[in-house]
């Protein structure tokens, strides 16, 4: 298989740039070259709760906010000059009104995907309550995709507000094939990953080898909650998903999940919220475990944080933690908040509710804090600038 590995020169030169969307605001970290030198931009949207922040990878410079903003209500923000000037989109997500009368009403926006590489101005949006929308025209305006909305089957696995996600259920992982922009998927907490062939006009369940939390009847999909969904860049016929019962993976032509995460150590687990996979081997992905016992506390397990990563397609798995904590950690990170750069070797980087920015530059070997203080940081995404 062609890995289509860039050269390491090109990789070398370019800057680096991420974003971190935090309870309070966002802000920009531009870094040098090496990855060494880091300078903060920010806050963007001080005080107003940031889910997700994404550059559009098809001009290098249009970025896209999903935001709640105290007086707006929830919305998107779009700059395309990489953050220099702001500008509220014309017609955010919103769902539609049913037989002329006003029906769900969108929480927040929390999820953002650029569509495909050809399909230049397509946007992805999935939001809480869990509803998919799609933008044509950059992010200016959104439209609702009916077809996941209202659906009346759909609609029944997304199950209510009340059913005990943190913030509310939540529709995210919207993963765009590279090869085919009619080939997408979504995750939905609670409610299962789905699939399209067609652009999104229909859709079929992926859960095939899933297991639920015990007691709940694993045929319905409204007790699957997948955590996170990736595809990968280096063979879009692999995904991995950090799921709420475990690590999984599925090659295609299969359709059922295998559960990788069970060679995780017992005392650490493999449950989780964030997935990264390498951008040029498929057999390397990284996760960062937290603890789920008793009452799901969402912390470090024992207090000692630690990205756990695999080379070999999750036969096995190594603990990465040098640089961080050796104990008394008690934070963990959310699902948007671990991402990988492009880079040679590849850079991770690591956002916790404790408001640090942690990265490596090394493909997790070893790690540095290189942003405290911030707010509870909740997406961090990674790209290489020219």
């Amino acid at each position: 298989m062609v890995k289509n590995k860039p050269a390491k020169s090109a990789a070398k030169a370019a800057r680096l740039l991420l974003m971190v969307a935090t309870r309070k605001g966002a802000w920009l970290l531009h870094g040098d070259a090496r990855r060494r030198a880091w300078r903060l931009d920010g806050p963007h949207f001080h005080g107003h709760v940031v889910s997700h922040l994404q550059l559009d990878p098809r001009d290098g410079r249009t970025l896209l906010a999903a935001a709640k903003t105290g007086h707006l209500g929830p919305t998107i923000f779009r700059s395309t000059d990489l953050g220099r000037r702001w500008k509220e989109a014309e017609r955010p997500p919103a769902f539609a009104n049913v037989d002329g009368q006003a029906g769900r009403a969108v929480d927040h926006t929390f999820w953002l995907t650029p569509g495909h590489a050809g399909e230049r101005g397509t946007w992805y949006a999935g939001t809480s309550p869990q509803g998919l929308f799609r933008s044509e025209d950059g992010g200016v305006s959104w439209s609702p995709l009916p077809s996941v909305n209202d659906d009346v089957t759909l609609r029944e696995w997304m199950g209510t507000v009340q059913d005990g996600t943190p913030d509310g259920p939540k529709l995210h992982s919207i993963v765009v094939d590279p090869r085919d922009a009619r080939h997408l998927l979504f995750g939905m907490s609670g409610g299962g990953v789905h699939e399209s062939r067609d652009g999104g006009q229909t859709w079929s369940r992926l859960l095939d080898g899933l297991e639920v939390v015990e007691g709940f009847d694993v045929a319905v999909p409204t007790f699957h909650d997948p955590h996170c969904v990736r595809l990968c860049p280096s063979n879009p016929d692999r995904l991995y998903q950090q799921n709420h019962c475990g690590i999984y993976r599925l090659d295609r032509p299969s359709t059922t999940w295998k559960r990788i995460g069970r060679r995780m150590p017992k005392r650490v687990g493999d449950v989780g919220f964030p997935l990264v996979v390498h951008p040029r081997d498929d057999d390397v992905c990284w996760v960062f475990p937290m603890d789920a016992s008793d009452v799901w506390p969402r912390t470090a397990p024992l207090g000692r944080p630690a990205v756990y990563g695999t080379r070999n397609g999750g036969r096995t798995w190594q603990r990465l933690d040098a640089g961080f904590p050796a104990e008394q950690a008690w934070w963990t990170v959310k699902r948007q908040a671990m991402t990988a750069d492009a880079a040679d070797p590849v850079g991770l980087y690591v956002g916790n509710t404790g408001g640090e920015l942690w990265a490596s530059r090394d493909e997790g070997t070893r790690w540095q804090c290189i942003a405290r203080h911030l707010p509870e940081i909740y997406a961090v995404e990674a790209a290489l600038l020219d």
